[in-house]
């Protein structure tokens, strides 16, 4: 059975997108991406249909991730039954699609991305849009230790 996981931020376009193509490839490396179904989309429409942000793609790029989707705002009438996993990027978010939840049956699919973080503690994956270059390569680190926890976690 497919397990599918949606990565949620604001705008879905620096730390979702990212978390989609670094969870993405991890399962990749794994061997294991017939068996998953991966997405990302945001809180908001504010850049539906928008490529990710030009310097979360460049960091990415630096470190082999390729993140091709297209910005697209959550839908909670189809997102809460299709995904297995709801992600969100930072409590901010998890909040948001706590509302969101079509009932209370769908709380359990939400998960703080940090929860699973291995190595690196924050308390979600701070949003990179109004910093530098370090705030990209802390998403990135984050997400790539986070990701390999969520992973873990999934397996089990």
């Amino acid at each position: 059975m497919r397990k599918k996981v949606l990565f949620v931020c604001l705008g879905d376009i620096c730390r979702s997108p990212g978390a989609e193509a670094v969870f993405s490839s991890l399962v990749e490396r794994k061997g294991l991406s017939g068996i998953f179904e991966i997405d990302s989309a945001g809180t908001s429409d504010w850049h539906e249909e928008e490529p990710a942000d030009q310097r979360m793609q460049k960091h990415a790029r630096k470190r082999g991730y390729n993140l091709t989707s297209l910005s697209r705002p959550v839908n909670p009438e189809s997102d809460f039954e299709q995904f297995d996993f709801i992600v969100a990027m930072d409590n901010e978010n998890l909040n948001t699609l706590r509302l969101m939840a079509p009932d209370s049956h769908h709380l359990k699919k939400l998960y703080l991305i940090t929860d699973f973080s291995r190595h690196l503690y924050s308390d979600g994956i701070p949003d990179p849009y109004y910093g530098g270059n370090r705030g990209f390569e802390r998403v990135l680190d984050l997400l790539e230790d986070a990701g390999e926890g969520l992973l873990t976690y999934i397996q089990r």
